[in-house]
């Protein structure tokens, strides 16, 4: 299986090591989550390497959202994805988005001084 990218240059396939830079987490942490939360599905070269398509990741993003900021435990956040997955996702997409914002007024902030 190759790495193949898309039209606007972003992977279709990201590696387990790249996966877990981009969330801060072990890559023991990954494959933990891939066996309690079954809609995170990577594929699997026929050595077993993992590839994590981009719907893997959203559902990670959400994962780590639920028990890292949100400090739920694992059957919680299963509960939450059972029942209020669209809220769920909104409300992470703006604690993002705000968290986003803060870090560019904070960057302003720097530049005026």
């Amino acid at each position: 299986m190759d790495m193949k990218t898309s039209e606007n240059n972003q992977k279709l396939y990201y590696t387990i090591g790249e996966v877990s830079e981009m969330f801060d987490v072990n890559q023991s942490l990954l494959r933990y989550w891939e066996s309690e939360f079954k809609t995170i599905n990577p594929k699997r070269s026929p050595k077993g390497t993992r590839y994590y398509s981009q719907k893997d990741i959203e559902e990670i993003k959400l994962v780590h959202y639920l028990l890292r900021e949100r400090k739920l435990k694992i059957e919680g956040a299963k509960q939450v994805l059972k029942n209020k997955r669209e809220s769920t996702v909104r409300t992470q997409q703006v604690v993002e988005k705000l968290k986003s914002l803060r870090a560019e007024l904070i960057d302003i902030i720097e530049e005026l001084e």
